[in-house]
């Protein structure tokens, strides 16, 4: 029995750590809704965005009809939708479908970069951060700004914020625990 709950583009999407797709070659249907799912994207000058769902008579069913507004706006969004045109990754780095595009071959190196560089933050504070902006998607600033102060409160009781402060004092880089 199908559980929406389970289902891949769900889980994903609710996900409190950071996820980080790498596009190499052509992302078309289902995979690109996925890549649209992560937080961030990064393409090889070669890679394809291929959403031809109006070209197959089908429609964007894992979450891009939701997702692609968010990442370009509305009318760039029904462009890309309504014409199923491919785009380049270049093109995609244009419109903020993709964060950075590098060569093929150092795709799995700067991906890797990237990933290592969020995992040397406080992944308490990370996690937070990523929840308070999922929930900016709803919620109204007001409700953010509240949402975000109760999450405050036990990030400042945590041993992490108290390396981050010392480390920044002294001048060095942080060595998080995840406490």
């Amino acid at each position: 029995e199908f559980d929406l709950r389970t289902a891949p583009p769900v889980v994903l999407h609710n996900l409190d750590t950071p996820t980080i797709c790498s596009l190499n070659g052509s992302a078309a249907g289902y995979g690109l809704d996925l890549a649209f799912g992560c937080d961030m994207r990064l393409a090889s000058s070669s890679a394809k965005l291929a959403p031809g769902f109006a070209k197959r008579g089908i429609l964007p069913e894992s979450g891009g009809t939701w997702l692609l507004p968010r990442l370009v706006g509305y009318a760039k969004a029904a462009e890309i939708c309504f014409t199923g045109r491919t785009l380049s990754a270049a093109e995609g780095l244009e419109l903020g479908l993709v964060n950075h595009v590098v060569a093929p071959e150092d795709l799995l190196s700067r991906t890797t970069e990237l990933a290592q560089e969020i995992a040397s933050n406080a992944p308490l504070a990370v996690r937070a951060i990523k929840r308070m902006m999922r929930a900016a998607e709803t919620e109204t600033f007001e409700q953010n700004i509240h949402h975000v102060f109760l999450q405050l409160l036990p990030l400042i009781q945590t041993q992490d914020f108290k390396e981050g402060v010392a480390s920044f004092m002294e001048k060095r880089p942080a060595n998080f625990t995840g406490r």
